[in-house]
Formats: structure tokens, sequence, C-alpha cells
């Protein structure tokens, strides 16, 4: 089944995003090589594609996973996580119809 994760960043978050998105990026890429990411991305904190510092507020990634608890343990293990780039995470199922 596919869950939908979304980081919320913590405030003042930028440096810490940047030093841990090479490993978070790793994790992203055995997701997509195993056929089970739909999407991921950065929600930017300004209307702008490249928002500078004013960073990001969020991030979205929708993927297969066997279970709940799975998606949840995956989101839990994140180096986003551990690098405390993110204040609160959501796990929740998703059902994609287009």
């Amino acid at each position: 089944m596919l869950y939908m994760i979304q980081g919320h960043d913590a405030p003042d978050s930028l440096d810490a995003r940047l030093a841990a998105r090479p490993e978070h990026l790793e994790r992203l890429q055995a997701l997509r090589d195993t056929g089970r990411l739909v999407l991921a991305g950065p929600c930017p904190a300004i209307d702008s594609p490249d928002p500078g510092p004013a960073g990001f507020s969020a991030s979205l990634i929708v993927a297969e996973f066997p279970s709940l608890e799975a998606a949840r343990e995956w989101a839990d293990a994140d180096p986003y996580v551990r690098a405390g780039v993110y204040a609160s995470v959501d796990v929740r199922p998703f059902k994609q119809v287009f």
C-alpha cells in the first residue's frame, strides 16, 4: 500500500537540512531503485522554486511500504529526523486516484 510521509521542518533548520541531504537522498534513491517511490520533494518556505535562505517548511514523500508500521519505522530512521530538521513527521495511508 502507499503511504504519505510529511516531515514538518523545525525553525532555522536549513543548515541541518543541507548537511543531512546526501544521506536523505540515498534512502530515497533506494526506494526509487526498487520501484516503491511515487514522489518526493521539499516544500519551499516561500513562493519560489529556489527559496534561498528562507529554506523549506516541510517535505513530502509518497511511497509503497508493506504496512503503516513499516512506513513509520522508515520515516523515523530518516537522516532529517536524526539531524533535527523535522519538528514532527506525519505518516498516513495514501490512496492514489490519479
